[in-house]
C-alpha cells in the first residue's frame, strides 16, 4: 500500500466513524492527543478525542444504507507528515476538515483537525 493509500484509508475510517457513530473506528483514526478545533454555533470549539467521540456517539448513526460524503480535495505528504482537506457531512451539516496526520510507529494517525462549518 502506498503512503497516499494508507492516508486515504485513515480518512475513510474517520469519515465512516463519524457517519455511523463507530467509536472503535474513530479511536483508530484519531491520535489520543488529537485537537479538534473550529467555529461552531458562533463560538470557537476546542475538543479532545474523547469529547469529540462522545458528541458523535450522542448524535447517533446514520441509517445503515447511507453512503457518507467524503470528497478528498487535497493530500500533501512530506516524509512522515501529511495534510488532507476533506469535505464531509455530519448530522445534516457540511464541513471542510483540514486534517494533519503524522506517521507514528509505522501507522498514519490524525493528530489535528481544524474544521469549517458551511452555512
Amino acid at each position: 500500500m502506498s503512503e497516499e493509500q494508507a492516508i486515504r484509508a485513515v480518512v475513510h475510517l474517520y469519515v465512516d466513524g463519524m457517519a455511523f457513530a463507530n467509536e472503535p473506528a474513530l479511536r483508530k483514526a484519531l491520535h489520543p492527543r488529537v485537537a479538534i478545533i473550529g467555529n461552531y454555533q458562533g463560538a470557537v470549539e476546542w475538543m479532545t478525542r474523547d469529547e469529540f467521540i462522545a458528541a458523535i456517539v450522542e448524535e447517533g448513526s446514520a441509517p445503515p444504507d447511507t453512503i457518507p460524503l467524503m470528497e478528498i480535495e487535497l493530500i500533501d505528504i512530506e516524509g512522515d507528515a501529511a495534510s488532507v482537506k476533506v469535505v464531509d457531512e455530519f448530522a445534516g451539516m457540511r464541513f471542510s476538515d483540514y486534517l494533519s496526520l503524522l506517521k507514528i510507529d509505522g501507522r498514519w494517525s490524525i493528530v489535528n483537525k481544524v474544521y469549517h462549518l458551511h452555512r
